[in-house]
């Protein structure tokens, strides 16, 4: 559906990718004993808020969010460090999508050319919140989506909070369930949350292909 966008990868996106991927690995080896994670652990409330906050400040931007939510398992538990990672990721929707009506529109809709930004709306009209939730799921960057739809007339507070947070479920869960059977030692659980994430991302390219398809039928 966005083929033929003018979105590339640049340098400074694999700097981005490069630094959290360092970071999570010297958090790690830093906190092989707990000891950090206790800390953190120990200011209780304010540690969740400010977890949640943080999310939600890198979901705004290019940086990759799966180093943070490794840090958020690590520290909180699998399931408390997904919950509160997804909940960052709701709040920054609420960010995005007021970036994107104000500041962000010239900037983000350069990403497309104007018949392409043009289709996609149409597209999501036409489908309503499922062609909105198609959309947050093809294989493209999530930053890049987010900005986009959000200058989209068509679409609506409510809708796109909702599909964002439904979107990132599935890899979410997939992500918990790897990190358990590393952690534990439980290959079952690793092979279904490697098959989780799987499908998230099959499921998206499946949707691209056939949304090309009907457009060259039409």
């Amino acid at each position: 559906m966005l083929e033929g966008s003018r979105f590339k990868p640049t340098s400074w996106t694999f700097l981005l990718f490069a630094i959290s991927v360092i970071g999570t690995g010297v958090y790690l080896y830093l906190d092989r004993h707990d000891a950090l994670s206790h800390v953190i652990r120990s200011w209780g409330p304010v540690g969740v808020v400010v977890s949640i906050l943080l999310m939600a400040v890198v979901s705004t931007t290019p940086m990759p969010s799966d180093a943070l939510l490794v840090l958020y398992m690590k520290m909180y538990g699998a399931w408390w460090g997904v919950l509160y990672g997804w909940l960052g990721a709701i709040l920054s929707s609420f960010v995005v999508y007021a970036l994107a009506r104000t500041l962000g529109k010239p900037l983000f809709q350069s990403l497309i050319t104007p018949a392409r930004f043009e289709q996609v709306d149409a597209w999501i009209r036409r489908r309503g919140v499922w062609g909105l939730l198609i959309a947050r799921l093809l294989p493209i960057p999530g930053f890049v989506v987010s900005y986009i739809v959000g200058t989209m007339p068509s679409v609506r507070l409510w809708p796109y909070v909702w599909t964002a947070a439904v979107s990132v479920l599935p890899y979410f869960v997939g992500a918990a369930l790897i990190f358990l059977g590393v952690l534990e030692g439980f290959p079952w659980w690793i092979l279904i949350g490697a098959v989780a994430v799987g499908v998230f991302w099959g499921l998206g390219y499946w949707i691209r292909r056939r949304s090309n398809r009907e457009r060259a039928q039409g």
